[in-house]
């Protein structure tokens, strides 16, 4: 307690009956702390709008900027898509990108090692296009044995999921589709 005497006449229920608050649900039960409390939002510096990125409903975001970190990501209720609403994951997205446990580095574990590594993104970037051709040079079927027409791999697979906007999934469809790859799955179902 912070230093104040509480008596019997600050007890809850009498404060109820007292100002006509007979269920509860007014300012009797609210304790002075929680009055003293404000939203974050109310002390944003701007606001910014924003599409959730986690699937391809596309609901509208508000987010909310104090000193140049988010600070809020609420449902947008100018969105005609979800007029304020999100779901779990919309709802949390806030977590998406101001955890201390976000990584934010190209990490790397090379086969058989115990300990990852940072890459710089460059690097990384070659290291994958060279085995995406490779892997393609090696699997690739012009034909079949009967000698119909292919012209694809199976080496190569594709699975992408709700953590990416509508637009990422079509591009990595294309992508993964120019290159050949038959085996391409997708949560957004592109």
């Amino acid at each position: 307690m912070s230093g104040t005497r509480r008596t019997f006449l600050d007890w809850p229920v009498l404060r109820q009956v007292r100002s006509g608050d007979l269920l509860g649900r007014g300012a009797a039960v609210t304790s002075a702390r929680t009055r003293a409390r404000q939203p974050r939002t109310t002390t944003a510096d701007r606001v910014a709008r924003s599409v959730c990125p986690y699937c391809a409903v596309g609901c509208g975001q508000k987010i909310f900027v104090k000193d140049e970190k988010i600070v809020q990501i609420e449902g947008d209720p100018d969105s005609p898509i979800s007029r304020g609403r999100l779901c779990p994951k919309g709802s949390a997205s806030t977590q998406l990108v101001t955890s201390p446990t976000r990584v934010t580095k190209v990490m790397y574990r090379a086969p058989h090692a115990t300990e990852w590594t940072h890459l710089d993104l460059e690097t990384a970037t070659d290291m994958i296009a060279d085995r995406i051709l490779e892997t393609r040079r090696r699997t690739w079927q012009d034909t079949d044995a009967r000698g119909l027409r292919l012209n694809r791999t199976m080496g190569i697979a594709a699975l992408g999921g709700a953590a990416l906007d509508n637009e990422e999934n079509y591009l990595i469809k294309k992508l993964f589709t120019g290159l050949g790859a038959v085996q391409i799955e997708n949560q957004a179902r592109i």
